[in-house]
């Protein structure tokens, strides 16, 4: 059995697996693959509304919002956000609390002033910057809801004079959220959601059409709005498979059940953690992620034998991301406590053979 602790695709459920393979050969007894079906199809065009509901429902998503699944991950959403919002000669306000902040930053670059308000860069992004002002004449306010590369996450969103557009690609569903305190929410769906291949975007319907410039059709939010998520041929195989993991998130309990288990999951892991002689945190404790827990060895040159030690107990995915080393344990919704616990035991074993 693997323990798959992947930042991303990351894991999905088993039975969600199971029903996308048996799809794959024969979507619901029409003698067609899934991947095969038109997209406008009685039968796709049913996936998809079922995908829109539940969106709408876990996330208790209020009038006046659209929801879209689209192509070209939360990247693409780093311009496609100030393409839409920021009016050229307009200025909107960023949080920079890691990479892919950083990233969305230089895309709004091109298309207007695109202020830093705070960041933690000085410190390698080990904490969420705080007491900031949001300036009140921004077209809107940027932030990233969790880093995946850094182990921080934001537990409490920012009040703002202006919409916030928030990148909550690594912790959608996670937890609850009121989507009304947001302009735009965007999220890669391979996170906790389904494979790659689709993004979601939930988007205030009042906060467009004010850019004064034109959008190519494929970039603009109307026109997808206009076209249900279907302006061009959609990812059908991932929004069949992100529509049945919303189906897997529903039948547990929605979004505060999950929430409970994600907590409980990353507490005991903390707690091994800072118990843990070998091993140490990274990320400031109060911004703690509740999805990427990262730390290190204090004595760098035991990771190696560390990591062969995972991979021998059939855990996956926790060497850290490239930019950091180290460690980093994803866990997903999907991600079972049980697994938690092997990698916990598999901590205990090798602080008991490295005194």
């Amino acid at each position: 059995m693997k323990h798959n602790f992947g930042a991303g695709p990351g894991i999905l459920p088993h039975e969600v697996l199971k029903q996308a393979a048996e799809a794959v050969v024969d979507f619901n007894g029409t003698g067609l693959s899934i991947l095969e079906i038109s997209h406008r199809s009685a039968e796709f065009e049913a996936v998809l509304a079922e995908a829109v509901t539940l969106v709408k429902e876990l996330l208790n998503v209020p009038e006046g919002y659209s929801v879209l699944f689209l192509q070209g991950g939360a990247s693409t959403q780093f311009a496609m956000v100030p393409y839409n919002l920021l009016p050229d000669g307009g200025k909107a306000a960023y949080l920079e609390s890691g990479v892919w902040a950083n990233k969305a930053l230089k895309e709004a670059k091109y298309f207007g002033e695109a202020q830093v308000v705070a960041t933690s860069k000085e410190s390698n992004f080990t904490y969420i910057p705080k007491d900031f002002e949001i300036p009140a004449d921004a077209a809107y306010f940027h932030i990233t809801s969790n880093n995946t590369i850094y182990g921080t996450q934001l537990h409490k969103f920012f009040p703002s004079p202006v919409p916030v557009v928030c990148d909550m690609s690594s912790d959608i569903f996670s937890r609850e959220i009121k989507v009304a305190d947001f302009g735009i929410i965007y999220a890669g769906a391979q996170k906790n959601m389904g494979p790659a291949g689709t993004t979601l975007v939930v988007v205030k319907d009042d906060i467009l059409g004010k850019s004064g410039r034109k959008i190519p059709a494929m970039f603009n939010y109307q026109t997808q709005i206009e076209g249900g998520s279907m302006y061009n041929t959609p990812p059908v195989f991932a929004i069949y498979v992100s529509m049945l993991t919303l189906k897997w998130l529903k039948a547990k309990g929605g979004v505060p059940a999950i929430e409970k288990e994600n907590e409980a999951k990353a507490k005991v892991l903390y707690e091994e953690i800072d118990r843990n002689p070998l091993f140490k945190a990274v990320a400031a404790e109060e911004d703690r992620s509740y999805m990427n827990v990262c730390f290190v060895m204090e004595n760098p040159e035991l990771e190696k034998p560390f990591l062969k030690l995972c991979d021998e107990k059939g855990i996956v995915g926790v060497k850290g991301h490239r930019s950091v080393g180290g460690f980093r344990a994803s866990i997903y919704n999907a991600l079972p406590i049980t697994s938690i616990h092997v990698l916990i035991d598999a901590m205990r074993e090798f602080a008991e053979k490295n005194k």
